[in-house]
């Protein structure tokens, strides 16, 4: 039986010395070591031996597979590295070519749309204001002239924080980007020129709905304002932002608590495989009207609210979903998917960090 397993132990050595590459040495080990190779027939017969028979001869067996599964180890290692140096003796890298593409991100579209909208209304005069998105209910609801009564202030619409202080007013996730004017006209001496992006939040999902979404508003609070400063205003914020010189408005008459009169914007648009195309009247043929935005001249109370005199000041004030805009424009139809981050969706619907389309063209006077 020792001379036996000497007699493997020797041919094997041989075998894995005489071993060239990979596959020889795969070769010596499934002929060792695999389920029909020379030491597992080996292992098998000690479960035919007594139990001092097994005593005797179980350990040299084990040995003998442990250092022929040394052996076979040393063996590939040493393989192994010398075909990588004969690799490395032989390839070449040519500096010439150019570097495989690296990994970019993509400018999401709200993103996109914000900037344009901020360039726009820069070339109108207006700046951008920025506020809390946790906001008290005073310069969410009170000082815009919204009732307690009103239905905006249902808990179903708002998301409201625990009121530890019953003296305090309740904290709450802003519903409108509003309490920024607020913000704005008491801490700003008129004239002023505003819009105010942003997120907000309301309690609503659906295709068209998320609970959280981007908006903006814009406020002008100036002497002489009227509704045709208003007018012309959202028609050239629509032209540049669409790049159509057709935008077609039409104003109905609406309510909202912090404007008064107030206005329901309609623009006109037409049906071209599966999406709405911004552009024309909507009482034409073919088109029809949707309704855009909200808009109208700023209630007296509202203006009184922030510690200004309204007979002295007037303004207009307007706001639409930074979301809806970019839905419009670049042929989305599903807000949900804004906030998915589906890295498919975005890589089809988001622009490059250094070749995002930007409105540099400006706005004719």
């Amino acid at each position: 039986m020792m001379s036996d397993m000497e007699a493997i132990e020797a041919q094997l050595r041989r075998d894995i010395d005489a071993a060239a590459d990979a596959g020889a040495i795969e070769a010596v080990r499934v002929a060792a070591l695999g389920k029909a190779g020379r030491i597992t027939a080996l292992l098998k017969t000690l479960g035919g031996m007594t139990p001092d028979e097994r005593q005797a001869k179980g350990p040299a067996i084990h040995a003998l597979r442990e250092s022929v599964t040394a052996a076979i180890a040393e063996r590939k290692a040493a393989i192994e590295a010398a075909e990588l140096e004969a690799r490395l003796a032989t390839e070449k890298l040519d500096m010439t070519l150019p570097a495989d593409a690296a990994p970019r991100g993509s400018v999401h579209p709200v993103a996109q749309v914000m900037d344009e909208l901020a360039e726009i209304f820069a070339d109108m005069g207006f700046a951008v204001a920025t506020g809390p998105e946790i906001e008290d209910d005073w310069h969410n609801f009170t000082a815009l002239n919204i009732p307690e009564t009103h239905p905006a202030r249902a808990m179903h619409d708002t998301f409201y924080f625990p009121n530890s202080n019953a003296e305090s007013h309740a904290m709450l996730l802003r519903t409108h980007t509003s309490p920024v004017q607020i913000r704005t006209m008491m801490t700003q001496e008129p004239p002023i020129r505003i819009i105010a992006p942003g997120r907000v939040y309301r309690s609503d999902s659906d295709a068209t709905h998320t609970p959280m979404f981007h908006q903006v508003e814009g406020l002008v609070i100036d002497r002489g304002i009227h509704m045709g400063h208003l007018k012309w205003t959202l028609e050239t914020f629509l032209k540049a932002y669409f790049e159509r010189d057709d935008i077609v408005l039409r104003l109905r008459p609406s309510y909202f608590p912090f404007t008064e009169p107030s206005a329901e914007v309609d623009v006109g648009y037409k049906q071209e495989k599966g999406r709405r195309i911004v552009g024309g009247n909507g009482d034409d043929e073919g088109h029809a009207w949707m309704e855009l935005l909200g808009s109208g001249m700023v209630n007296r109370r509202v203006i009184a609210s922030c510690g200004l005199d309204p007979d002295a000041w007037q303004g207009f004030a307007f706001g639409v979903g930074v979301d809806r805009l970019a839905m419009l424009k670049y042929g989305m139809d599903d807000l949900r998917a804004f906030f998915d981050g589906d890295l498919r969706w975005l890589a089809h619907y988001g622009f490059g960090a250094l070749s995002v389309p930007t409105l540099s063209g400006g706005i004719s006077a």
